[in-house]
């Protein structure tokens, strides 16, 4: 009992943790912000600034035109918006197939697919860029995947194929459609409901907090996404994404004078992923604990 009022009477400790450790996450996002609206020679001068002395907006102009910011935030739209389409639809069927379709390997299918999970991704990245600059009938390659010069590396689409399914979404998807009631389908069958209108209209509603939790992952993961990116930009420069392009700027530029302008462009590319993960950050945290992850 003495210890049940002992933590009543002592619960500023726990909110002070957690403002101290929430000041601490958000300080280098602020430096980041704060330091796109500092003028020219103002960044790394010692001792350090952590509000801007000149305050300007012409850092974001300039990040539109030095690092084609345009551009570069279409590639990322676009690959991004594609990919997240593409596992949500891919992880939700398959995983409504593995979980609630009995036919035969089913258990094999899923043991396989668990195994994809263990492998490193660094482990994969040669071998689909071979397979990309190889692809047959493209890039000037003939049918034998020969010939030509770059193959798909020379189209966007190569941003996209090898992400286009994920183990881990189906994964996800599967062990939460386990638990949706065998009961609930086998009266919609009586009824008449076909397994896409058991899908669709009974399963699908229930699995929209894990689905949106899986979408937002997906998303975050994609427009951060940079090895792979860069592996296909260095055949060609028109496929940068935004990560790609501001590391690229930055590599080659006198960071006391024109760092604000990569900062600007980062504060940029961060908005969209804090704007999504705000709107669906209630279904994310409902997704994770419905999913079981720890």
């Amino acid at each position: 009992m003495a210890l049940r009022n002992k933590r009543v009477r002592t619960p500023w400790l726990s909110y002070s943790l957690v403002a101290i450790g929430g000041v601490l996450m958000a300080m280098p996002f602020l430096d980041m912000l704060f330091s796109s609206f500092k003028g020219p020679g103002e960044y790394g001068v010692l001792p350090y600034h952590f509000l801007p002395q000149d305050f300007t907006w012409s850092n974001y102009s300039a990040a539109f035109d030095q690092l084609q910011l345009g551009r570069l935030f279409m590639n990322s739209v676009i690959v991004t918006l594609v990919v997240t389409a593409s596992v949500l639809i891919t992880s939700a069927m398959a995983g409504y197939a593995l979980a609630k379709l009995r036919f035969r390997g089913r258990d094999v299918i899923f043991r396989f697919i668990l195994a994809t999970m263990m492998l490193p991704p660094f482990l994969l990245l040669i071998p689909d860029f071979l397979i990309m600059v190889n692809w047959p009938l493209v890039g000037g390659n003939n049918i034998l995947g020969q010939g030509g010069d770059g193959g798909m590396t020379t189209n966007i689409v190569s941003l996209m194929l090898p992400f286009l399914v994920s183990g881990f979404g189906i994964f996800l998807m599967r062990q939460f459609m386990v638990g949706v009631p065998n009961e609930m389908l086998e009266a919609a069958r009586i009824d008449g409901a076909g397994e896409w209108r058991l899908f669709y209209n009974i399963v699908l509603p229930q699995a929209k907090p894990v689905a949106i939790t899986l979408g937002l992952i997906t998303f975050v993961g994609q427009w951060n996404d940079y090895i792979w990116t860069s592996l296909i930009a260095s055949t060609n420069s028109d496929l940068m994404t935004l990560p790609v392009g501001i590391q690229l700027l930055q590599s080659f530029i006198d960071p006391n004078r024109t760092m604000p302008i990569v900062m600007a462009g980062i504060v940029i590319s961060t908005i969209p992923v804090l704007i999504i993960f705000l709107f669906f950050q209630k279904y994310y945290v409902r997704g994770v604990m419905l999913s079981g992850m720890k």
